[in-house]
């Protein structure tokens, strides 16, 4: 790493070194577009990559809210404006105990880099609570978002910052999210927040976006070795929406997911996740209970390992862990090159630990797809939704999908050509990483020292 990035990342590890997961995403950022600062001596005279990992806004608020028993409760609550060089503000909120200053900060400077990678004009943003919505009642939830989003709507808006739904976020929440923000305004603006339902402006397939978009990107991945994704058998992570879109995408395309994980262990189906019956029912399991697969198993006659991963199985051809950050850790990356697994795409938001994904990379005959290309089918769907929001249209189901399939495409194009135009080969890690930054970079450069 050259002597200006190697500055700016230990000023980065000594205000910011307990923020583990931040300074693990600025590291990959850095090792990977050294070559372009190196041509680029301008971007250390602007002292642009100091600029680039410090936000340009955080807030952090106080929320109270009420439960069923009249016991009132305090949560804290972020959103952070990472980067607005190339349009509004945009990405999700996560409601999560474990949600901290630190991992909204890593997700706001990821998803510069993702909605970049897009095309759309869209700046990089994130926000959220460590309010946990698992065991809550529908009215506790509506009150705290409605507390939630009294604290958040003066700093957001339609042009300004729009917030989407991620961890802990779905229908229900955002709908409860606009419905205040619809009170506190006095005016009807549905291109404030994306993941809306259908009855007030959302974009059909949002819920699926991120899955169909890693499905898509895995047979450009596919493509590009001569292979076809016909008759894969995929091992994922998790059961909520992403993953269930990798699912139904991938069994339209005749894939089929044989391993899926939730808290409480895996699940093995030879058949794979590929009828309706059993797709279905993956809906009705997470909404009932979202801590537990092995109903599944139970319902289908599976097979269900308690407390474990499926990272390693060896009837596997395509690894794609879509739950959280550092999911897959050095021992899950050893296993899956022992099994001989030939494609691994990240689909959660940096779900591989820095020396799992460095060893990864190392085995030539892995095809590594980076979490900031493979996910951002579902900021890309929101991004439209947008769109047709301002036209005050709703598109088809199958118009979103080709506008998706084709983003992702190209998503892996240039990822593809900016790796090679800097004698990478085929790092489709470095090249996401450096097609996204030189996007933000040039914005930044334009705009002055902003």
């Amino acid at each position: 790493m050259n002597a200006y990035l190697q500055s700016v990342l230990e000023d980065i590890k000594e205000r910011h070194g307990h923020q583990k997961e931040f300074i693990q995403a600025v590291e990959e950022v850095f090792t990977c577009v050294e070559p372009v600062v190196d041509k680029h001596p301008e971007y250390e005279n602007a002292d642009l990559l100091t600029r680039m990992v410090d936000p340009e806004r955080m807030f952090s608020f106080r929320i109270t809210w009420m439960d069923d028993n009249g016991k009132w409760h305090t949560n804290r609550g972020w959103r952070c404006q990472f980067n607005g060089a190339i349009g509004p503000y945009k990405g999700g909120l996560r409601f999560q105990k474990n949600v901290n200053t630190g991992i909204i900060k890593f997700l706001g400077f990821e998803q510069t880099f993702k909605n970049s990678l897009t095309g759309l004009p869209i700046g990089g943003a994130k926000g959220g609570s460590d309010f946990d919505p698992a065991g809550k009642s529908d009215a506790e939830i509506m009150r705290f978002c409605q507390s939630y989003m009294t604290a958040l709507y003066r700093y957001i808006g339609p042009d300004i910052d729009v917030p989407a739904g991620d961890m802990g976020v779905g229908g229900r929440e955002i709908g409860y999210l606009f419905g205040q923000y619809r009170r506190l305004k006095g005016k009807w603006e549905n291109g404030v927040l994306t993941g809306k339902g259908l009855s007030y402006g959302g974009s059909l397939i949002r819920p699926e976006a991120t899955g169909y978009g890693a499905i898509y990107y895995l047979c450009e991945v596919l493509k590009h070795n001569n292979d076809t994704i016909e008759g894969k058998r995929i091992a994922t992570s998790g059961y909520g929406n992403v993953a269930w879109g990798i699912m139904k995408k991938a069994a339209q395309l005749g894939a089929k997911v044989t391993y899926f994980s939730g808290p409480d262990g895996y699940v093995y189906d030879p058949d794979g996740v590929t009828t309706d019956e059993k797709l279905n029912y993956i809906l009705e399991m997470r909404a009932k209970d979202p801590m537990h697969c092995k109903p599944y198993a139970d319902k289908f006659g599976c097979k269900f390992v308690a407390g474990e991963k499926a990272w390693g199985e060896a009837d596997v051809d395509v690894c794609m862990p879509a739950a959280t950050q550092n999911d897959v850790n050095l021992e899950c990356a050893k296993k899956i090159v022992a099994s001989g697994v030939k494609y691994y795409m990240e689909v959660a938001n940096m779900p591989t630990t820095a020396d799992a994904l460095e060893y990864l990379r190392s085995h030539k005959d892995i095809a590594v797809g980076p979490s900031k290309a493979v996910n951002a089918g579902g900021v890309g769907v929101s991004a439209l939704e947008m769109a047709q929001n301002s036209e005050r249209l709703v598109w088809t189901e199958d118009m979103v999908d080709e506008q998706l399939k084709n983003m992702m495409i190209n998503i892996h194009k240039v990822s593809a050509e900016a790796a090679e135009e800097y004698g990478l080969g085929y790092d489709l890690v470095a090249g996401a990483n450096i097609a996204g930054f030189k996007k933000v970079a040039e914005a930044m450069m334009e705009q002055g020292c902003f």
